[in-house]
């Protein structure tokens, strides 16, 4: 069976997806779309407006994949229903509609674990209670393959979801093709690095690897996805299409596996502990990398909970100093705003971008010739939010000579914080809507 993937958060390119879906003669296409911060947000846009919440790039991907969609064996497995995904599936069904195509979708829930969780759970981070928190915004649970087995049983083409973990849409179509029962725990583990290592897409391909004159990869600007041919006992070889940008080498592949892996012995899943310290690339030819040697050490008991919170209000302000002394004119700017304002915050910013503001520190004497001063103070107070920029702004005529190019900016903060719940906690469902001769069911 032949898994590609289209997406690698959010906010990513379209094309490459379109390109796998013409070209890539997949069996599944995952579009992964769903991080920590990214739910939260997803269910704040929900809490506004019950016909929202799930991805926003949900109606501009589904207007051109569709279409390629037709007539096509490829399925389509996404997280892009974030805190909606019944609202996400009903936007693709009225789409299908419009575009007068034949379309079923299955819909996945279940993560959604706000109304189980009480303040007396413990908070991973901190060490502190629920309750110590104010107001939740949401508590969604990585749930894992086993929530999509029913739905590939259908014959749903777009299989939607929320927060089901970013292998596990990988893995889930792996047990329903194969015939794997959920307690082989080896194939699962082999089936989960396959997932991790397509679940970023373009990262896997040279995007994020490449750094020029050091590692070099061509074509990024059609940097092409990947896609994996597994076998039934999980081992796969990664390639991507004909004629696409950057490069599938042992290089790019082990540096995606390094990503977001605290200890390779025991990589936690929904579905799975899965050990990869073994793991075994073999290169075949030009961008056709093998990938074997993974074995589990166990299943986790609980599931992790990403829990999203209103953390107050970040106020921001920016202004540019340039030519000669310009970063001292910067910090004698920064210097004043700290002076009026800095004693009224929480937490209170002053960077010079391009100097300090990545690593917090200066490494070296430098001069540049321009520098963007940015100050930042977090507060629950609306007023003081606003009052960052506008003292920023302020420093045209008040602060030191030659700022320019001022802009002002208030944030509603949202905070992630995690906590386990038992997965008997977690009920899953799978609903159904269909297009058919513009009938819809």
């Amino acid at each position: 069976m032949r898994i590609g993937v289209g997406t690698g958060f959010a906010g990513d390119r379209i094309e490459p997806a379109e390109i796998l879906l013409e070209k890539g003669n997949l069996d599944y296409l995952v579009l992964e779309c769903l991080a920590e911060r990214t739910i939260a947000l997803a269910q704040k846009r929900k809490l506004a407006n019950n016909n929202l919440g799930y991805d926003p790039l949900l109606e501009k991907r589904m207007r051109s994949l569709l279409p390629k969609l037709a007539n096509k064996k490829t399925r389509i497995i996404s997280n892009m229903g974030a805190a909606n995904p019944i609202a996400g599936a009903e936007k693709i069904i009225s789409i299908a509609q419009e575009l007068n195509i034949n379309v079923k979708v299955a819909i996945v829930t279940g993560d959604d674990v706000l109304s189980k969780l009480t303040d007396n759970y413990d908070i991973w981070e901190s060490g502190k209670k629920l309750g110590d928190y104010d107001e939740i915004l949401s508590a969604n649970a990585y749930i894992g393959a086993k929530a999509l087995l029913d739905a590939l049983k259908s014959d749903a083409q777009i299989i939607i979801t929320g927060r089901v973990a970013d292998p596990s849409l990988f893995v889930a179509p792996m047990i329903h093709e194969f015939g794997w029962s959920l307690d082989e725990l080896d194939k699962i583990a082999q089936g989960t690095v396959v997932g991790h290592l397509l679940e970023c897409a373009g990262q896997l391909t040279g995007g994020y690897f490449a750094d020029p004159g050091i590692k070099d990869i061509e074509g990024m600007a059609t940097l092409g996805f990947p896609f994996a041919d597994i076998d039934s006992d999980g081992t796969a070889i990664f390639s991507k299409v004909e004629g696409t940008g950057g490069e599938l080498s042992l290089a790019t592949m082990k540096e995606q596996l390094l990503y977001e892996v605290l200890n390779p012995h025991a990589y936690y899943t929904p579905d799975i502990i899965a050990d990869f310290s073994k793991v075994k690339f073999e290169y075949l030819k030009k961008d056709h990398i093998k990938v074997s040697g993974v074995s589990a050490v166990g299943k986790p008991e609980t599931l992790k909970v990403s829990i999203g919170y209103n953390a107050g209000l970040i106020g921001e302000g920016e202004i540019t100093y340039a030519g000669p002394n310009a970063v001292a004119r910067a910090k004698f700017a920064g210097e004043i705003i700290r002076t009026r304002i800095g004693h009224l915050y929480s937490d209170f910013r002053v960077d010079l971008i391009g100097l300090n503001s990545a690593h917090r520190k200066e490494f070296r004497d430098t001069d540049p010739y321009e520098i963007r001063l940015r100050i930042a103070g977090k507060t629950n107070n609306p007023n003081y939010a606003s009052l960052v920029g506008e003292e920023v702004e302020a420093l045209y005529t008040n602060g030191p000579a030659g700022g320019g190019g001022a802009r002002k900016n208030v944030v509603e903060l949202v905070g992630i914080v995690s906590t386990f719940i038992d997965e008997q906690e977690v009920v899953l469902n799978t609903l159904f809507k269909e297009c058919n001769s513009n009938e819809t069911v």
